[in-house]
């Protein structure tokens, strides 16, 4: 009897050998045209009327005010202001989604779910009755026509409608990207005419645009290491300082408004394979102790050796000397400008550019 394909991850996983040819793992040409299925990333979903009013006491970005055309980032405080998760979060006339990683997403559902008492909302994992399919280029609108008659205008610009939710994330290189979150057979009928149409690359792709627009994602080995300033989340729209309290808030709050920043992200290329979030950097200043920790990274392309990265770092690292991954003697990063502009004072991070 033929097995009946029903999730996503089961699909992708059929249709493995596509996914690996040879245009699979290249960065995508000028026009930026790509498409990959993403399978990396959980979903929860919250309903009940008293959805919104209890995350918007958990995470660091308003929910209360959040509109349906429109998503947003956020984190997940520890009480000691320290980021238990990096997630995207977007909802309809029912329901509100959190999108996060799937290494961590289990025990950061069991953790919300610990504080919901008396709330009238229930968290759900629904990733596997959704399939999301990531997308990139600067001429998308008739590719996608059959589904979206338009596509969103701006990053976390949001559209809804029978085929599912369309979300613009960050662009990245000037080149704008999307993400399809629809159901596993919309996505499995949609992905022979997307594949014919655009090239087919591996989700590394996505992740690389990811980190080249500057939005860090915190993953298991990099659970409680940061404050969400240190690796820039306030200024990419993931931290809303005019909203009341969550978990670790005032931690955050006062690394904000007292003191001068030490530590923040920025993006370095290495010329190192299998570079892993959580390996520390040190200083040829002050080689004894790191100076700063990957968040993420990927490589640049199949069959070489160099790495993009997202690392935090002490500023004062900057200032003098190199900076080596896993030890003093390791290989030096080169440090690239960042995407966008960083609040004043940062000297450090100025020079870069």
């Amino acid at each position: 009897m033929t097995k009946i394909t029903t999730t996503w991850q089961e699909f992708v996983t059929e249709h493995a050998s596509s996914l690996t040819s040879d245009l699979s793992n290249k960065v995508p040409a000028a026009d930026g045209n790509f498409v990959t299925p993403i399978t990396d990333l959980g979903l929860i979903a919250l309903t009940g009327e008293e959805s919104a009013s209890f995350l918007h006491n958990q995470l660091t970005n308003d929910v209360a005010q959040l509109p349906e055309n429109q998503a947003r980032l956020a984190g997940y405080c520890s009480p000691k202001g320290r980021l238990l998760a990096t997630l995207m979060m977007w909802k309809n006339d029912q329901t509100i989604f959190l999108q996060i990683p799937r290494d961590i997403q289990a025990a950061v559902q069991k953790r919300l779910q610990m504080f919901v008492m008396r709330a009238k909302t229930k968290l759900t994992d629904v990733t596997d009755t959704h399939a999301t399919i990531a997308l990139g280029g600067n001429t998308l609108d008739a590719v996608l026509l059959p589904w979206f008659a338009e596509l969103p205008s701006a990053p976390y610009a949001k559209i809804e409608n029978d085929a599912g939710t369309l979300i613009r994330c960050a662009d990245a290189n000037g080149i704008a990207r999307y993400q399809w979150i629809t159901t596993p057979e919309t996505a499995m009928r949609a992905w022979p005419t997307l594949s014919q149409a655009l090239p087919v690359v591996h989700a590394r792709v996505w992740r690389l645009g990811q980190i080249q627009a500057g939005v860090a994602q915190i993953t298991l080995p990099t659970q409680e290491q940061f404050v969400p300033q240190m690796i820039n989340y306030e200024v990419v729209g993931g931290v809303n300082f005019k909203k009341g309290c969550y978990p670790g808030q005032e931690i955050v709050a006062r690394s904000q408004y007292l003191g001068k920043l030490k530590r923040r992200a920025v993006l370095a290329n290495v010329d190192a394979l299998d570079v892993v979030a959580g390996t520390e950097v040190f200083s040829s200043i002050d080689p004894l102790q790191p100076c700063g920790m990957i968040v993420n990274a990927e490589r640049l392309n199949d069959g070489e050796s160099t790495t993009s990265c997202l690392l935090e770092i002490k500023l004062a690292a900057l200032e003098n000397g190199t900076v080596h991954l896993g030890s003093a003697s390791g290989p030096q990063l080169h440090f690239l400008p960042l995407p966008y502009d960083m609040p004043d004072p940062v000297e450090p991070i100025a020079r870069i550019k």
